[in-house]
């Protein structure tokens, strides 16, 4: 452990989870804002520009210099469907797109508790099929997303399994919320050790997004839905998340299906760490590995010649 991450969790475990746990939307949104202009820095050598999506809401596009290839990154933010921007992870995506060479996308979609479920979902729908509509082909498409936006890019992805539709070259998720009924141990086994989350406000969150709608849906919880025929998939999530057998269960259910699946699971890193890309080691590595992964997606996935 770095001592940059031990400061980093302690510093996280007195501040931000008793914010999460009291905080009310709004002022979760304004301070999330806050702290991401104040704190989290990208790369200056790529440009950024919001632009309309045909049949969507807008988008952040981040473009690294001299793109290498017409391969786009799909991400979705995080932020319990309530909190989080394109502007709060634009840092961090800016890395990867800088890292990968491909441009990056990241949409906005509507939020608790102004809308709920299914909303949020077919919004990045519609930002999926509106990449079409710009004659942008699904293999050379990655999605990817954290925490709650990593449910929304599961969702996305087994729908178009399920519809036999044109699919993504792959997906991927840091820290990904999968499930909505919470079924997994390590939310009741790591809600001491998680230095982020509250598990109490986390179930909060959840019934907000649910209104009363069923969470054994395999459109809520993406643990659930079938995923044959699926493209590689990249995972990586703490060892001391709340959230960390989503990604153990997903990784295997994933493998029971003949999908490609990859997880990285590290060691006492905070919630989507890779947010801290430039305070962080750890978060750098993370970045890196993500990136080597969506290189060497194979070409006819990626759309390539």
């Amino acid at each position: 452990m770095s001592l940059r991450q031990h400061l980093l969790n302690r510093y996280l475990r007195l501040t931000e989870k008793p914010l999460l746990a009291h905080g009310n939307p709004q002022f979760l949104r304004a301070t999330m804002e806050m702290q991401a202009r104040l704190f989290f820095k990208g790369p200056r050598a790529v440009h950024a520009e919001w632009r309309g999506l045909p049949g969507a809401e807008s988008a952040l596009w981040l473009t690294p210099p001299q793109a290498s290839s017409g391969r786009v990154i799909l991400y979705v933010h995080g932020g319990g469907f309530v909190f989080g921007s394109p502007e709060t992870h634009q840092a961090m995506v800016a890395r990867l797109s800088l890292l990968t060479g491909a441009r990056a996308v990241l949409p906005r979609y509507a939020r608790v508790p102004e809308a709920a479920f299914p909303k949020p979902a077919q919004d990045i729908r519609a930002a999926w099929d509106a990449l079409g509509r710009m004659g942008i082909a699904a293999g050379d498409i990655v999605i990817g997303g954290d925490s709650a936006g990593g449910a929304l890019v599961f969702d996305l992805l087994a729908q178009l399994c399920r519809e036999g539709a044109a699919l993504p070259a792959g997906a991927f998720g840091l820290s990904p919320l999968l499930d909505l009924t919470f079924s997994g141990p390590s939310f009741t086994q790591n809600a001491k050790r998680d230095v982020l989350l509250p598990a109490a406000r986390a179930r909060e969150m959840a019934r907000l997004y649910l209104r009363g709608q069923d969470a054994e849906s395999p459109r809520a919880s993406p643990i659930l839905a079938n995923f044959k025929g699926a493209p590689p998939v990249w995972l990586t999530v703490s060892d001391s998340e709340i959230l960390r057998d989503d990604s153990r269960r997903l990784a295997a259910r994933l493998r029971e299906a003949g999908v490609s699946a990859s997880l990285q699971e590290v060691h006492d890193l905070p919630h989507v760490w890779p947010l801290f890309q430039n305070h962080l080691p750890e978060a750098r590595q993370s970045l890196a590995a993500l990136a080597d992964w969506i290189n060497a997606l194979p070409p006819d996935r990626a759309g390539e010649s």
